[in-house]
Formats: C-alpha cells, sequence, structure tokens
C-alpha cells in the first residue's frame, strides 16, 4: 500500500511538471510569433491595405492626397497652430545652457529620430490638437459599421493607447521641448528628423507648425543636437514644389548651427531630407529634380543635397534608383507590414544600395498599436514585449552595418511608436498601456544602449 501511494503521488508530481513545461513552451512560442511575425502579414487585408495608394499602380501624387489612409506616423494627421508672437516669447524666454546639458549622452549623429510638432491644447494653442484625434473609418463600409465613431476627449481621453508623462501636451511649451531635447540627448540620439508640411499647410487633422521650426533649432543647438526633415506629402507635391520648398528651408534654416548636414564619401557636406510617401510620385516626375539632366535638377546647385525615399514594396527599390534619390528608409516599426519594414529583408535591401551607390537607412521602432484611432487594426499590432521587440529590431539593424539608423518614433503617439516618457494611467473610459515592470524612461536607456553599441561595432566595421 505504501509503494503505491508513492507512485501515486510520483505520476502526480510528474503530470504537473509536464503541465507547467508545456505552458511553458507555449509562452515562448507566443512571444516569438510577436517578435517576428509572419511573412503572410504583408499581403493580409489589414495589411497593405491601410496604405490603398498601394493598391493600383502609383501615380502622380494629385488634389485627393490628404484623404489617403494608411499607417504611417499618423500621415493621416499631422501639425499644431502657430503664430508668430507666441515664437517670440518662447525664444526670448529659452533658458541658458547649463551644466545638465554636459551630463547627458554624447549625441550619435548617425542615430535619427522622428519627431512630432503636431500637439496642442487649450493653454497655447487655444484648443485640444491631434489628442483629440478621430476614429478612422475602415474603408470597407461593412468592417466600419462594427466599430465605435466619433472623435477623443483630452484631457482623459487622447487619441493614443499610452499616456504621456507630460500628459495632453503643447508642442508650443517650451518646457516641452526642453523636456524633449532632454530626453533625446538622454537617449544619445543626434539628428531630429522633423515632420514638415510647407508654410500655411498641414494635415486635415492639424495646424501649420513651419513658424515652429527656429525654435526647434535653437532648443535642438543647446542640446548639441542637429534637425533636418520629414517632408510630408503635401497636396500637389512635385518636382517643380519640391524644389521651391527645398530652396524655401535652407535659405531659411541652413545657416542655423543645428541644421544637419551630412558627409558624403567624397567629403562634401550636404542637407539631408527624407521624403514620406515618395512613392505616390512617378519616378520620371522625380528623376525632372533628382538627376543631373533633369529638367528641374537641383543637382550641382547650391540647393543639392541627400534626398531619402520610403521604400514600401520590394518593387520601389528600382523605382527609387530610376527616380535620382540617394538612399531609401523604412520607417514603419511593424515587423511583418511591408517589405521594407521586414527585418529579414534588410539584407538585401542594403546589398541592392551598396550595388546602386544608395544609402540604406532601416527604420527600427519599439512596438505598434494605433487601435485608439483605427480600432479595426488590431492586426497590425506589434507588443513590446518589455522591450525585447525593439532590442530585436536594433540586433536586425547592426547586422547589415547601416551608415544610419533612423528610430520611429520619439512622440507618434497615436501609433504608439513613441519611445518618450509614458506613466501608467486609468480612467473611467479607458485603461491606458504603460512601460511596466520598467520605468517611464526605459526606451530612452535601450536606446542609449544600442547607440553605443552602434558606435563600438561601427569602429571595428570601419578597420
Amino acid at each position: 500500500i505504501l509503494n503505491y501511494d508513492i507512485m501515486a503521488r510520483f505520476r502526480r508530481r510528474t503530470c504537473i511538471i509536464l503541465l507547467l513545461f508545456i505552458l511553458f513552451i507555449c509562452s515562448i512560442m507566443m512571444a516569438l510569433k510577436t517578435l517576428r511575425p509572419d511573412r503572410a502579414g504583408f499581403g493580409d487585408p489589414f495589411g497593405l491595405g491601410l496604405l490603398p495608394e498601394l493598391q493600383q499602380r502609383t501615380v502622380l501624387l494629385d488634389s485627393k492626397q490628404s484623404s489617403l489612409n494608411r499607417i504611417q506616423g499618423d500621415t493621416v494627421t499631422r501639425v499644431t497652430n502657430l503664430h508668430g508672437i507666441a515664437v517670440n516669447t518662447m525664444k526670448a524666454s529659452m533658458p541658458p545652457v547649463n551644466k545638465m546639458e554636459e551630463e547627458l549622452s554624447s549625441p550619435n549623429y548617425n542615430f535619427h529620430i522622428f519627431y512630432y510638432t503636431w500637439y496642442g491644447n487649450p493653454q497655447f494653442d487655444g484648443k485640444y490638437i491631434h489628442w483629440n484625434h478621430p476614429l478612422l473609418p475602415h474603408w470597407d463600409p461593412k468592417i466600419a459599421n462594427n466599430y465605435p465613431k466619433g472623435r477623443h476627449n483630452p484631457p482623459e481621453d487622447i487619441g493614443a493607447n499610452f499616456y504621456p508623462e507630460l500628459g495632453s501636451y503643447s508642442s508650443k511649451d517650451p518646457t516641452v521641448i526642453e523636456a524633449h531635447m532632454t530626453q533625446m540627448r538622454s537617449a544619445s540620439t543626434g539628428v531630429i528628423v522633423l515632420s514638415w508640411y510647407p508654410p500655411g499647410m498641414a494635415d486635415e487633422n492639424g495646424e501649420p507648425t513651419d513658424d515652429l521650426v527656429p525654435v526647434i533649432l535653437d532648443y535642438a543647438h543647446k542640446y548639441n543636437l542637429k534637425v533636418t526633415f520629414h517632408i510630408e506629402p503635401y497636396k500637389d507635391r512635385d518636382d517643380r514644389s519640391m524644389y521651391h520648398n527645398v530652396k524655401y528651408i535652407i535659405d531659411k534654416y541652413g545657416g542655423h548651427p543645428a541644421f544637419y548636414r551630412h558627409k558624403t564619401s567624397t567629403g562634401r557636406f550636404l542637407p539631408l531630407f527624407y521624403v514620406y510617401d515618395s512613392y505616390v510620385t512617378i519616378p520620371e516626375i522625380w528623376a525632372n529634380l533628382l538627376t543631373v539632366s533633369g529638367s528641374q535638377s537641383i543637382r550641382n546647385t547650391p540647393y543639392d543635397a541627400l534626398f531619402i525615399a520610403l521604400l514600401v514594396e520590394e518593387r520601389h527599390k528600382h523605382d527609387i534608383h530610376r527616380s535620382g534619390f540617394d538612399g531609401m528608409y523604412t520607417y514603419f516599426a511593424t515587423n511583418g507590414f511591408s517589405y521594407g519594414s521586414s527585418h529579414h529583408n534588410w539584407a538585401s535591401l542594403k546589398a541592392f544600395c551598396d550595388s546602386n551607390n544608395l544609402m540604406f537607412i532601416p527604420s527600427v521602432g519599439p512596438g505598434y498599436i494605433d487601435t485608439s484611432i483605427r480600432p479595426w487594426n488590431n492586426h497590425n499590432t506589434r507588443n513590446r514585449v518589455n522591450g525585447k521587440y525593439y532590442e530585436t529590431a536594433f540586433s536586425a539593424a547592426l547586422l547589415v552595418r547601416p551608415e544610419i539608423i533612423s528610430i520611429t518614433s520619439f512622440n507618434e503617439w497615436h501609433e504608439g511608436t513613441q519611445i518618450e516618457k509614458a506613466v501608467p494611467k486609468r480612467t473611467g473610459q479607458v485603461v491606458y498601456l504603460d512601460y511596466k515592470p520598467h520605468k517611464p524612461n526605459i526606451y530612452l536607456e535601450l536606446t542609449q544602449k544600442w547607440s553605443e553599441k552602434y558606435r563600438k561595432e561601427q569602429e571595428q566595421w570601419l578597420m
């Protein structure tokens, strides 16, 4: 009887251990699936369907550009209200340089980070801007009818799945700009890629922000950061308007010490521009601007620069080369969403760029979630896995030895790609996601860690 009892207890213990082991294996498999999504996501109707212009042959951007519904760091949305008096007040109140700047991590000018100044609140803008983002309907009416409509109601209910430590801030608030510069320097990034529309223009949910650029430049200079421009797909963007706007940027801001110039392999120092949704315009139009023989050529003029195109589909690499661009970036923080944002394609893209004298700039991100503004898009969520997703992206980027790494993003809250400090928050309407069990600055620390790792590995590449 005693032996039987012992055997029975042994079998029970064995079954429990086996069950726990199976559960552990299942958890590991789920985590790995989150880190490296199936490649099939590229063709899924909830994937590139967010970029409806890709469902047909690329055409010249027309007057309907503002209605494009896609997955970028909300290119459905952009930018905040500005007034010259407020800007001048901000510049006058800018605090002097202090010792704190000297204690921050040294900037890495090969780490570029996408930055948005489209947020507003009643104190600085007379109303909320972008925090009250509308819920975007699905393009299929049958699916759209299954989801809520309306818009968010700040400050408790904002258009984001996380909640910023600074609250529903205004991008014009000097204390906010100061805090952002401090955070970006602490992360050891070096170049701010500023979302930009021409004067008087903005996205359909924002207001013009070009007047804020001088203030951003001044604060960036205080922290030894540089600023370049992420040119958005404004209405009627073509070769002629781009020439005019590049000339405007360089004439107005090119003399500022914080204006970024990249040292080329030939020793020249040239401005660098990221061109979002470049594929919307046909290569022949871009070639007018970006090739030496183009009718609107900017090459070998005082306004020559490095132009970096967005690559989404694989075929875009050939269009980018024909257009005369100097390189490509991938932007999206969703591994598996598009060809360009899929980590396993970066090696072949880097090889293509190397063979065609192009720059390849992979974009890494901490995760992705936009269900606060696209409630039907849960399929494209990428869990942060307590920072593992972000580190996986960095690891994939370093494997291809890029000259520059871009980060999506510092503060694109609508799409949950931010590395800005976020805090736990619960309201009667929603429970926001947070960075627990880590502190609010965990993604700044991880960025700084990988910036240093990149620097050390780059020294080995150059030997």
